[in-house]
């Protein structure tokens, strides 16, 4: 089996605890529904992206939150149109710095 590493990997906080229970503020604001319309973006685009799905990142606030590697960028709080913006951005090869956590 061939390993493919994608250009860039995508994590949504989806507030999962160490019991395993989804409990957070990030959940309680529609997390678990960004992660498919981000899966369904990135396909649509054609993106080179691995999306993982996480437990608490610490920043309830901004939430829900999401973070974009290689470039370690973190945005939040992110719905629809904020994942569309990052998503432009990226395929675009520019900064969507607008947009990230302070």
């Amino acid at each position: 089996m061939v390993f493919h590493k994608p250009t860039h990997h995508i994590l949504l906080c989806n507030s999962f605890r160490v019991a395993g229970a989804a409990q957070g503020t990030c959940t309680r604001k529609e997390a678990p529904q960004l992660v498919q319309y981000l899966e369904e973006e990135l396909s649509d685009r054609g993106l080179d992206a691995l999306v993982s799905t996480t437990g608490c990142l610490k920043m309830c606030e901004k939430g829900p939150v999401m973070v974009v590697y290689p470039q370690g960028a973190w945005y939040g709080p992110v719905d629809e149109p904020t994942i569309d913006a990052v998503l432009d951005a990226l395929e675009e090869g520019r900064d969507a710095a607008d947009l990230r956590v302070a």
